[in-house]
């Protein structure tokens, strides 16, 4: 030990400054220390200047902070904005089914193919027990409410306020939390489902660049992709 080490450490075991936490609030949260779902604890903290242990003087707050009930890891509170791997699970799975009733919506269920296709993407998402049939009886409810049996222009009605706001609510929350290629390949999901029973009609058009969209693809890169997409074989 180098003169002097002894003599700070000494000082240091005499006085300092303790954190004394207390718990807010606690749930369950996405670990980054441990890589998954974990217990957690928010903590805010009361800072003392402490002699022999004792807390004496006050020095201010500390945190808020999230603790790791495994690892016991603190983090910053934005680390609760990311989704747990069982919400993401979920939100995976809603998005994919919205933008598949999207897509029907705005193309029609007559076509077995478009109807087979998007049960089994569907179904890869982690609905096991879609069916076609159940698809279809969705899809006819979701098109009266957006004017899809309207008399006037189907098309245009196709892609209307009320399914561009499911659209929206579907993919936005997921989005962020996707790299690029994630949410490429849930466009591309939709755009397969589309392209079943032959080329894009406008109102797929229509609903594929709102999933774009709300997937926060630029206009630019949803265009690319769906011409890539339709020039691959199935």
């Amino acid at each position: 030990m180098r003169p002097g080490q002894g003599q700070r450490a000494m000082k240091l075991r005499i006085c300092g400054i303790r954190t004394i936490w207390d718990t807010v609030a606690d749930g369950e949260f996405f670990c980054p220390g441990c890589g998954g779902d974990r217990n957690y604890r928010r903590l805010t903290g009361r800072r003392r200047f402490a002699v022999l242990g004792v807390p004496m003087l006050r020095r201010g707050t500390a945190g808020p902070v999230v603790e790791c009930a495994a690892c016991r890891a603190h983090f910053d509170t934005d680390v609760l904005d990311h989704p747990t791997t069982t919400r993401f699970s979920a939100l995976l799975r809603d998005a994919v089914h919205t933008v598949a009733l999207g897509v029907l919506a705005a193309g029609g269920t007559t076509s077995r193919t478009v109807l087979e296709t998007a049960a089994a993407t569907v179904r890869d998402a982690g609905f096991d027990d879609c069916t076609e049939e159940q698809l279809s009886t969705v899809v006819e409810v979701l098109s009266a409410d957006i004017g899809n049996g309207s008399a006037f222009d189907p098309a245009a009605e196709a892609c209307g306020a009320a399914l561009a706001i499911e659209l929206h609510e579907a993919l936005e929350p997921l989005a962020p939390h996707l790299a690029p290629a994630g949410r490429e390949s849930i466009l591309l999901q939709g755009a397969r489902i589309a392209l079943a029973d032959g080329p894009y009609g406008p109102a797929e058009r229509e609903v594929l660049a709102t999933v774009g969209a709300a997937l926060q693809l630029c206009a630019e890169d949803t265009a690319r992709l769906l011409v890539a997409a339709a020039r691959t074989p199935s």
